[in-house]
């Protein structure tokens, strides 16, 4: 167990329906300043439960001693996490995977698309880019989620939409609920031609990930600007 490391859990908190944030200290670890890339992500364990891998939701930031996750509900290990108390331990490992190629994007305008808890690495670009904005071209969020109530980090849109980060919402199934936005999925409000040195990043069910690489490569997209973080 020598590449698993002891954090203790800073809070867990309501982020949007059947998704809940978790805030990890890592201070006095070696994990500190190993997140490096927006994109990325990490094991995490529990004893008795098992173990997982989990996006980081929070920037990279070399000094920072918090990552932050969304956990969706519904198998056993983020049903166990999200029932934790501050000052719990959870094993952490360093995170993995080569993330979002970010560095690329400097000087262009760049897609981004999500769905979901597939929200958590996307807005670790995000905020990535706020920290530097000017450094960045047009920047489009299209974001998705089955119901109104389903969309974590509602309370920082705003935010994002100051920094001149264009924020498009729709959802799958809105119901009764009076929801007045959009409808249907994220691929069909990708609108007008991306420009030729546009960068695409996307995070999601797998359904949605085909569609709207299809969708950009129909619209003249080439498949080496659309970016996984896997």
């Amino acid at each position: 167990m020598n590449d698993w490391h002891p954090t203790t859990v800073a809070a867990v908190l309501p982020a949007a329906e059947g998704l809940t944030e978790l805030v990890l200290d890592i201070g006095g670890t070696p994990l500190v300043g190993t997140h490096r890339t927006p994109g990325q992500y990490v094991r995490l364990a529990l004893p008795e439960v098992g173990e997982s891998m989990f996006a980081i939701a929070s920037p990279p930031e070399p000094f920072s001693t918090r990552w932050e996750f969304l956990l969706k509900g519904g198998s056993p290990l983020p049903d166990a996490l999200v029932r934790l108390e501050p000052g719990a331990k959870v094993h952490s490992k360093r995170p993995e995977g080569r993330g979002f190629p970010l560095p690329q994007a400097r000087g262009r305008d760049l897609l981004l698309f999500a769905t979901g808890s597939g929200i958590s690495p996307i807005r670790s670009v995000i905020e990535s880019i706020r920290q530097e904005r000017g450094s960045y071209g047009q920047v489009t969020l299209y974001f998705g989620a089955r119901t109104p109530q389903a969309f974590a980090y509602e309370k920082e849109l705003h935010h994002w939409e100051a920094a001149g980060i264009r924020v498009v919402r729709t959802v799958s199934q809105p119901g009764a609920s009076g929801w007045q936005g959009l409808t249907g999925y994220v691929q069909t409000h990708l609108g007008e031609q991306p420009a030729a040195d546009t960068l695409a990043f996307l995070c999601g069910q797998s359904g949605m990930v085909q569609e709207v690489i299809e969708a950009l490569r129909t619209l003249g997209l080439p498949r080496e600007a659309i970016h996984l973080n896997y």
